[in-house]
């Protein structure tokens, strides 16, 4: 059942990723549309480590910071080809995850929290005083990908917003196809066993360490990666992107939309993308509704958007 589930959440991915360009009325939703994807990807890695694990990370944005300064640094300073760029930056974030892991994860609650929390807030600090390397505050510029393989002949610019629509898309459909395939794999059953007691997971035979440091790992992964698309695509990068908020932000987006669910957690990415662009109008009340929405979306769906409105669906229909 679960095997149709996948190839069911995959297939409203894709239809989604290719219907929604037929509503756009201008290259802008591209953009935006990218940018949920981006989103969207980090957040699927928080999945599988809150979700599928029962880990907490509030420091995650480092991990997107390392993605991105690495497509920023690699090309300037190596000579890398901005796509071997994002490759190194996805090992670093998993050689850092792993070496910080191991202590780090020993942590339980809001110990856990505040320790991943202060790993973000150090890559945020590097990246920000290290003004020689870095560019500081500033930001720097990113390399942009070379134009070959034919691509101006189907009339796509490596720099347009239908370009990195097509490229963020199809690298979430992949993120999502890997965490529903992690989901029943021996090494998911191990994590959602951990999730549910490390005590009863450890009596089982379960390495508890070694599958939390694997969740870390995973999830640094997706958040690299996402981190060099959004330097990519926007070919400039600050500290920012490493910030404390940002590390909120990916939290959020992921209970608002259901921790439990990949499909919940890309709906509760692409809400929180979308609603600073509806909000525009109301700038000056723009974090007060978004408050408001999350207060109302925990007293009445606390599981989640997408999570709670299928229960109330299939409530319905028995």
């Amino acid at each position: 059942m679960q095997t149709y589930s996948k190839w069911i959440q995959l297939a409203i991915l894709l239809a989604l990723i290719v219907v929604l360009p037929v509503f756009f009325p201008s290259g802008y939703y591209f953009r935006v549309g990218a940018l949920i994807f981006v989103n969207a990807l980090s957040v699927v890695g928080l999945v599988v480590l809150i979700g599928y694990a029962g880990q907490i990370s509030l420091g995650h944005a480092g991990f997107a910071g390392i993605g991105a300064y690495a497509c920023a640094l690699g090309p300037h300073y190596l000579g890398l080809h901005p796509v071997f760029s994002v490759i190194l930056g996805a090992l670093v974030s998993a050689a850092m995850a792993a070496l910080i892991g191991k202590p780090i994860l020993r942590l339980r609650g809001y110990y856990l929290a505040v320790a991943t929390l202060g790993f973000g807030i150090l890559v945020s600090m590097l990246l920000t005083n290290e003004r020689d390397l870095t560019g500081g505050p500033d930001g720097m510029d990113v390399a942009k990908l070379g134009m070959r393989s034919g691509l101006k002949d189907l009339g796509l610019k490596l720099s347009s917003g239908e370009f990195w629509y097509l490229v963020c898309g199809f690298t979430l459909l992949i993120g999502v196809w890997i965490a529903l395939n992690l989901f029943n794999s021996p090494t998911g059953r191990a994590m959602r066993a951990l999730h549910g007691s490390e005590v009863a997971a450890r009596t089982v035979g379960i390495d508890v360490a070694q599958v939390k440091l694997q969740a870390f790992v995973i999830s640094a992964v997706y958040a690299s990666v996402a981190g060099s698309l959004l330097a990519l695509q926007n070919s400039f990068i600050t500290p920012d992107v490493a910030g404390f908020m940002h590390s909120i932000e990916m939290v959020t987006m992921a209970v608002l939309g259901g921790v439990n669910s990949v499909l919940g957690a890309a709906l509760g990415a692409a809400i929180l993308t979308l609603l600073p662009q509806i909000l525009t109008v109301f700038a000056e009340y723009e974090q007060l509704v978004m408050g408001l929405v999350m207060i109302l979306v925990m007293i009445f769906l606390p599981k989640g958007l997408l999570p709670s409105i299928a229960a109330k669906l299939r409530g319905r229909g028995e």
